[in-house]
């Protein structure tokens, strides 16, 4: 794999990203890897080149930008105590819109490479990520092909940034994967997103995981589930497979 640290213009400053590409030369379809709330740390890294390696150039944005310098944090350590009164001041410089403002830099570094392909990209987002992966796709309806969003919080809410107002917008075909046991997308609220999509002709799959807790995806959490992971990880290339290349 091929890892690069770079520094892109965005909507309010200079945002560190690291993009990260397959052996070779490509074109490689791109995608969007947008981070959970604890930001950027070696297992971001590590599940964007876990995408990279499917045969896609993948994006990885610093999207705490405006915060400045900030950790790496360690989830298991920083939820043995009040994890909010530290990552709560960083979460409160973006939100789904700000980042979906941002894409348009994103986008723009993608179209500057001669190794990503010039076909729509694809979105993938967990936890915060989750909810400016669907944004971005309304935000950018023919540039995004395909939307993903794991164990996202707030995806149907009565926040005026709620992802479900920006769905008629969206072309892209979305996933949407959800834990049971989730206090930030109960059941009602996966309903609500549902609805919206089914009633916008948005063409989706989303489903909720049964037995698990908010989180499983990543392998640094202490909820991580390798076997649900790797469930994951398989809709996710399929739905790649089928839409960017």
């Amino acid at each position: 794999m091929n890892q690069q640290q770079v520094s892109l213009q965005a909507k309010d400053g200079v945002c560190k990203a690291w993009i990260v590409t397959p052996e070779g030369k490509g074109p490689w379809p791109g995608v969007l890897f947008y981070m959970d709330g604890f930001g950027i740390r070696p297992a971001m890294l590590e599940m964007a080149s876990h995408i990279a390696k499917q045969g896609y150039a993948v994006l990885l944005p610093d999207l705490y930008y405006r915060f400045g310098s900030y950790g790496p944090f360690a989830p298991k350590e920083i939820l043995q105590g009040d994890f909010r009164a530290i990552v709560g001041p960083l979460m409160a410089t973006t939100n789904n819109h700000k980042a979906a403002e941002d894409t348009a830099a994103f986008l723009s570094y993608f179209a500057s490479r001669n190794d990503v392909s010039r076909g729509k990209v694809g979105t993938v987002g967990f936890c915060m990520g989750g909810g400016m992966a669907l944004t971005a796709a309304g935000y950018y309806p023919d540039r995004i092909a395909a939307a993903a969003s794991f164990h996202g919080s707030n995806l149907a809410s009565d926040l005026p940034t709620s992802p479900h107002l920006v769905v008629p917008q969206i072309k892209a075909e979305v996933y949407v994967a959800g834990a049971d046991k989730d206090h930030g997308y109960p059941p009602e609220m996966a309903q609500r997103l549902e609805d919206a999509l089914t009633k916008a002709g948005v063409r989706h799959k989303c489903e909720i995981y049964q037995g698990k807790l908010h989180g499983w995806m990543k392998p640094d959490m202490p909820v991580y589930d390798a076997a649900a992971a790797e469930r994951g990880w398989t809709e996710l290339f399929a739905l790649y497979a089928r839409t960017l290349r």
